[in-house]
């Protein structure tokens, strides 16, 4: 049952270090937010018409769980960007709860239906994979097909990592956790290996699933992945 496992994997996930995502959703907890998450958001630079667009295709982290659009990891990522000088639109692509499986369906949709080809596509997913307990070798093989079929349409990829619960036992661990670096390697995609390394373990940077970052953890999360994001934009466009 998917309930067990998720608090399964919150505690062991607490203890080690590691957190994922996905599990049912809580009433939200005022208390559990600190002051930078309440307070108002800073004015964000203009997106220039002709800036190149990022895809950011993935799950609940991308999508923005309990959270205002405006507030998400692509909208945040999209500010953090242009205002360092890097030109991109952000386009959210996330759906709560996907597994690879199912984001593979929508994949030629989504891509079919974008206005403007997308210069970089960022791949997040897995997470709920893990969390029903699905074997790593069929999130792999959805993986590749993800990656493979961008890549097919001349579209560079960026990968966000996942990792698993100790709690799955060291053979889930070693054949969940190598699946991301190894397709970075193999496809020659820029990688940020642990997605949620910035927040993992710090509830002022949670909402209170503890799993989900709130405003200021996006923020965190943002500020530790938009070097790669901004290198990877780059060599995509240069």
């Amino acid at each position: 049952m998917r309930f067990p496992l998720v608090v399964a994997l919150l505690v062991t996930l607490a203890g080690c270090g590691q957190h994922q995502h996905d599990a049912a959703p809580d009433a939200p907890d005022a208390a559990m937010v600190g002051a930078a998450d309440t307070a108002p958001a800073a004015p964000r630079a203009a997106v220039p018409a002709d800036a190149p667009v990022i895809l950011a295709f993935g799950d609940s982290l991308y999508a923005g769980y309990r959270l205002d659009p405006n507030d998400s990891y692509p909208a945040q990522l999209e500010a953090a960007l242009n205002a360092g000088g890097v030109p991109a639109r952000v386009v959210n692509a996330g759906v709560s709860g996907d597994t690879t499986a199912a984001a593979l369906q929508r994949l030629a949709f989504t891509l079919d239906n974008q206005p403007k080809k997308p210069a970089l596509v960022m791949v997040g997913l897995g997470g709920n994979d893990m969390l029903r307990g699905l074997p790593p070798g069929q999130t792999r093989a959805n993986l590749e097909a993800i990656v493979s079929a961008i890549e097919a349409r001349h579209i560079p990829v960026l990968l966000t990592g996942m990792l698993a619960g100790h709690n799955l036992g060291p053979d889930y661990v070693a054949a969940f956790n190598p699946i991301w670096p190894q397709l970075a390697r193999e496809h020659h995609a820029a990688l940020v290996p642990f997605f949620e390394q910035a927040v993992v373990g710090n509830t002022a940077l949670l909402l209170d699933d503890h799993i989900h970052p709130n405003r200021a953890g996006v923020a965190a999360i943002v500020k530790a992945t938009e070097p790669t994001v901004a290198a990877a934009l780059r060599a995509a466009t240069g």
